[in-house]
């Protein structure tokens, strides 16, 4: 019996191998966890918000300023004989959805920061528009550039100035009359978040609800006004940033922990 169970045991180390490293190196999974960390920590947020706010505005400004925006029949051929598709590809199958991307990130990484301050009900109104937004911004990127993917990977003939304006149709009320509408429900409730958690100022967190208001009601006046989620998302980005680098120096200060 002593034999046998001598045989069916093992030793800690044989029976956890990935418990301890070869000498010099760290855990897999101690760098697993510090990867994580860092993934999750404030700058993280920061550099997402602010690769959405520029990669956002720059794809919706390649889309709009596109001569085939307003092209007629005739110049659509020729536009797309000449490649000057190519904004929209940039802008629609590009810049779009890698802002999308980076918006997500940078809700995960709020709401983590955030999650033992949390109010549930507004974090999930917060989660719940930062998602459908990015849901909307996919769609009317993939609406808008449709066409456009049609000829230039699919072969097909150019499409007719009839067929351009009804998919810019339906890519501007995607965009403009609904991902505005929960871009404004996620200013609100980012501004209610950082109010009730204390992470941001009353002030900063006013001017959100401010900005969010006006985000609800004027893009049906100003379709540009869909800029100010990008804006606020990069002005709380580089609030965040500026705070983390405020913590790091009082911590790295003499005497900075004190008290």
């Amino acid at each position: 019996m002593s034999e046998l169970k001598g045989v069916g045991s093992s030793s800690p180390v044989e029976s956890n191998p990935r418990r301890h490293a070869p000498e010099g190196e760290a855990p897999v999974e101690l760098v697993i966890d510090q990867a994580g960390r860092q993934l999750r920590a404030p700058w993280a947020a920061s550099i997402a918000g602010l690769l959405f706010a520029i990669l956002f505005t720059l794809a919706l400004l390649l889309m709009r300023s596109s001569p085939l925006v307003t092209a007629d029949d005739a110049e659509l051929a020729r536009l797309f004989a000449a490649g000057e598709d190519l904004p929209f590809v940039i802008g629609g199958l590009y810049l779009a959805p890698l802002s999308g991307v980076a918006f997500l990130w940078f809700v995960a990484v709020i709401r983590d920061q955030v999650r033992e301050r949390e109010d549930r009900f507004f974090a999930t109104v917060f989660f719940g528009s930062g998602l459908l937004f990015v849901a909307l911004v996919f769609a009317a990127s993939a609406a808008a550039s449709a066409l456009v993917v049609g000829v230039r990977y699919l072969h097909l003939p150019p499409p007719s100035a009839a067929d351009m304006a009804l998919m810019r149709s339906l890519a501007y009320t995607l965009l403009f009359a609904f991902s505005t509408r929960a871009g404004a429900v996620f200013l609100i409730s980012i501004a209610t978040l950082g109010l009730r958690s204390r992470t941001f100022p009353n002030w900063f967190a006013w001017t959100g609800y401010l900005l969010g208001v006006v985000l609800l009601i004027a893009v049906t006046v100003l379709d540009w006004s869909i800029l100010v989620l990008p804006a606020w998302v990069a002005v709380v980005s580089l609030f965040i940033l500026r705070r983390e680098r405020g913590r790091r120096w009082s911590a790295s200060t003499p005497g900075g922990d004190a008290g």
